[in-house]
């Protein structure tokens, strides 16, 4: 009995504990709804970024967001959330967003980070390479083995790896460079050369690794600091046509003549466009786009990436294409430093390379398993023999499956067989899904296919910040509604009322000296310095001067207060004088204003005049009045216990 009543007497202590516990961190309840401590910070943290913490910018900070929350909960309540135009927006803005969510960040983020850390050093790769493509039948792909642990045997008995190229590799480049590839760097190779290369230290060569076209085995020949990227201009003089030893020899006397005449003065984009038979670069003066290392031929690569100074010329170099002279036009060195912009640069290359192919089957197995699919139990043999026969619109029953069965289960959904006898009749003519790939390799497609999309259409019970982004556009459309119908529409069609308040508080409105005129904003100088011209001191062809500009001024003629005119040039503003010109510092514009009349004394301003401040005025009086109704409706109450331990 004791043990009873003492584990009882603990558990309901245990449960008061927890219930203040969790009541602390209500900061705010308005009606039936609340506002954490940790969302109120949230939102301050988010918008206040000019006052320092304090006890007055929180309590002034709280009283904007509790009138925004009655304000967005009336539009709940009244049900807006339900109309046409919100559930559109909301969605188009769904759609605008949701595929940022659809990668594994975990995985994008360890690629980024492993491109950074090889963009670092370029590698000097060396190769011999055996083909057999994937779907080789299991003979030839058992002799292409063959032949490369043959290669890889002599290597590790000690054979020159050279000399081994140029026997085994099948490369047909191999004979004369000896499997030498140059150097390259990340992104060159596809991604599982790439990691076999960067994988392989100094001086040491590889196992056979069994890649898309074949087996590879690298050496690593060296490595260099990165030499980042570099934009050259060029020469080619090209060879002929199954060229001669004398035909090539003619060549190079033409190239060396160029590169002569380059030496005493002679201008480079002009030779280029005259001599280059580069026909993608001749009429450009011979700039070719901007390249990293293992872009082109090494001896080329060499001969670019030697060019220490910009506007440095080279030799002419041979390749197998002719004659080059290069002329460097810029470096760009890889940058050492993770900041934001370089980060940034390489997530969009991994984003857009095929090894972000990896990143998407990782996404797809943490889809498969937050979303509970699981694969129901059925006769296979059966759903094919099923399936052919609805695509040649056959029909077949089977006692265990029909179109109702169920083929994949999730948490909030059922795939059944009628589904994935559409999906089969909407591809069967649309050779690159279905080419090549048994009933079996279509439904793993179908199960990807559908999973990602069930994960898509119910993302935001999987993704918190996704749900956040949805609820932040969902409420604000919402208040931008809720304020159109209960203040800015009553106070713009409410003439009445706008006059009676114009009438009780005309005191309000006043001209403080002021002038009449015309304000032109300019692109440039230039434009402004012409306006000048042309007016003269004619005030009334003004618009058609501004016109004349083609879209290079805006003009706007009214009554302005003097502190909202640029400054005068002489002190004193003077009747039809321009003011000085003022430049803008965010888009180098120009903004000058020509004086019609000047207004020195203060004076009242008309019911007409004052309408644009009365209308802003007169919704800030029924925006008020509305905000006192909805706290009757929702009563606002500050646990002032937590606010009390808000940071300062």
């Amino acid at each position: 009995m004791k043990q009873t009543v003492s584990r009882n007497f603990f558990l309901s202590i245990l449960i008061f504990f927890l219930t203040i516990s969790a009541s602390a961190q209500t900061l705010v309840t308005y009606g039936k709804q609340s506002i954490s401590k940790a969302e109120f910070l949230k939102a301050y943290r988010k918008n206040n970024t000019v006052s320092t913490p304090s006890e007055k910018s929180y309590r002034d900070y709280l009283e904007l967001y509790t009138r925004y929350k009655i304000k967005v909960q009336e539009a709940y309540d009244l049900k807006l959330d339900s109309l046409p135009n919100q559930q559109a927006e909301l969605q188009n803005f769904r759609n605008q967003i949701v595929d940022q969510y659809l990668h594994d960040e975990t995985s994008v983020n360890r690629m980024v980070n492993e491109a950074f850390m090889r963009s670092q050093k370029d590698i000097h790769i060396a190769q011999i390479f055996i083909a057999s493509p994937r779907t080789a039948s299991p003979a030839d792909t058992l002799k292409a083995y063959k032949k490369a642990m043959e290669a890889y045997k002599a290597l590790a008995a000690g054979k020159n790896f050279a000399d081994i190229a140029a026997e085994y590799s099948e490369d047909p480049f191999a004979k004369t460079n000896k499997g030498d590839m140059g150097y390259i760097t990340v992104f060159v190779l596809p991604y599982e050369l790439e990691t076999l290369a960067y994988n392989t230290a100094p001086g040491k060569f590889s196992k056979p690794y069994h890649g898309r076209g074949g087996y590879h085995i690298f050496k690593n020949m060296g490595e260099r600091k990165a030499f980042g990227r570099i934009k050259v201009s060029q020469i080619l003089l090209v060879f002929p046509y199954n060229a001669s030893e004398s035909a090539k020899f003619e060549t190079k006397q033409r190239a060396d003549s160029i590169y002569n005449a380059l030496m005493k003065g002679s201008n480079f984009a002009d030779l280029a466009r005259r001599f280059s038979g580069d026909n993608l670069s001749y009429q450009s003066g011979g700039e070719i786009p901007e390249f990293g290392v293992g872009r082109y031929e090494a001896v080329f690569e060499n001969a670019a990436f030697d060019l220490k100074k910009e506007g440095e010329i080279s030799h002419p170099v041979a390749t197998a294409y002719g004659y080059h002279i290069l002329k460097l036009l810029e470096r760009k060195p890889v940058s050492v430093n993770k900041d934001k912009a370089t980060i940034e640069a390489l997530k969009r290359q991994v984003m857009s390379d095929p090894r972000i192919e990896i990143s998407r089957k990782e996404m797809l197995q943490y889809v498969l398993r937050v979303t509970k699919f699981r694969k129901n139990t059925i006769n296979e043999d059966h759903l094919w023999t099923y399936t052919d026969s609805a695509l040649k619109n056959k029909s077949i029953r089977f006692p265990d499956l029909d179109n109702k069965t169920v083929l994949f289960f999730f948490a909030k959904k059922n795939i059944i067989v009628k589904d994935w006898i559409d999906y089969r009749k909407g591809i069967r003519n649309v050779p690159t899904l279905t080419n090549g790939k048994t009933n079996k390799e279509l439904l793993d497609q179908y199960q990807q296919a559908v999973a990602m999309d069930y994960y898509r259409n119910h993302l935001e019970d999987y993704n918190k910040d996704f749900a956040n982004q949805l609820k932040e556009f969902k409420d604000g459309n919402l208040l931008f509604e809720i304020m159109q119908r209960e203040v800015w529409d009553k106070a713009s069609t409410d003439s009445i009322g706008l006059k009676n308040f114009y009438e009780n508080n005309a005191n309000n409105y006043w001209w403080q000296p002021s002038a009449d005129a015309i304000i032109f904003t300019c692109t440039n100088e230039r434009t402004a310095k012409g306006i000048t011209d042309k007016m003269g001191k004619n005030q009334f062809n003004w618009r058609r001067t501004s016109d004349s500009t083609n879209g290079m001024a805006q003009a706007d003629s009214g009554r302005f207060e003097l502190t909202q005119l640029p400054p005068p040039e002489s002190g004193h503003l003077q009747k039809d004088q321009f003011t000085s010109m003022v430049k803008n510092q965010a888009d180098n514009s120009i903004t000058m204003a020509y004086i019609i009349r000047i207004f020195d004394k203060r004076e009242p301003r008309t019911y007409n005049e004052a309408r644009g401040l009365i209308i802003n005025d007169y919704q800030a009086y029924i925006e008020d009045k509305w905000i006192a109704e909805l706290k009757k409706k929702y009563p606002i109450k500050v646990n002032e216990a937590v606010f009390k331990t808000l940071p300062k």
